[in-house]
């Protein structure tokens, strides 16, 4: 047996590897929720196996400053969002957040488009009551972004991520 040298990890130190890696690619839009971004993608980059990329509208890079991300960042029209959906693998999950002021919420048309989103199976990360940005107080707020990483870290359990990893 030959003796390791010092560029090999000793077998009793190393700790396990993914045997996949796992790709998630954050959209965002010009939500004062965006300011959440660099903290959510930090938390992301936390979960081994995970590698993260983020397509960000114009409008969204208002709310944070695209150098605090340290994953690369694509800077697109407004289209982006539809274009990337309707390209969707739909056998790879899909998850949404939404954001917005409570009127904005509790309109017909926001149900609608929620319910047609989950339709496609995509998941949902529900919005929560707090006082938004704007001065409102009720349901709109994105979900907190511990909440995301669990549901992100649930989906990769679920699609056999060794438990260990994301523990």
């Amino acid at each position: 047996m030959e003796p390791l040298t010092p560029s090999e990890p000793s077998p009793q130190n190393s700790l396990p590897t993914p045997q996949k890696k796992y790709h998630v690619l954050v959209g965002v839009t010009g939500s004062v929720a965006a300011l959440k971004l660099p903290i959510l993608v930090s938390k992301l980059l936390e979960i081994p196996g995970l590698e993260v990329h983020v397509v960000t509208t114009e409008r969204a890079k208002h709310f944070y400053n695209p150098q605090e991300i340290p994953v690369t960042v694509y800077s697109d029209t407004d289209e982006w969002q539809t274009c990337v959906i309707r390209a969707w693998d739909l056998t790879k999950p899909l998850l949404f957040c939404p954001a917005m002021n409570t009127a904005m919420w509790e309109h017909p048309i926001t149900a609608q488009q929620v319910e047609q989103l989950r339709g496609f199976g995509y998941i949902e990360i529900p919005c929560v009551v707090k006082k938004l940005v704007c001065g409102d107080e009720g349901r709109g707020a994105m979900a907190e972004v511990w909440t995301i990483v669990e549901k992100v870290k649930a989906i990769l359990s679920e699609r056999d991520l060794p438990k260990q990893l994301i523990s």
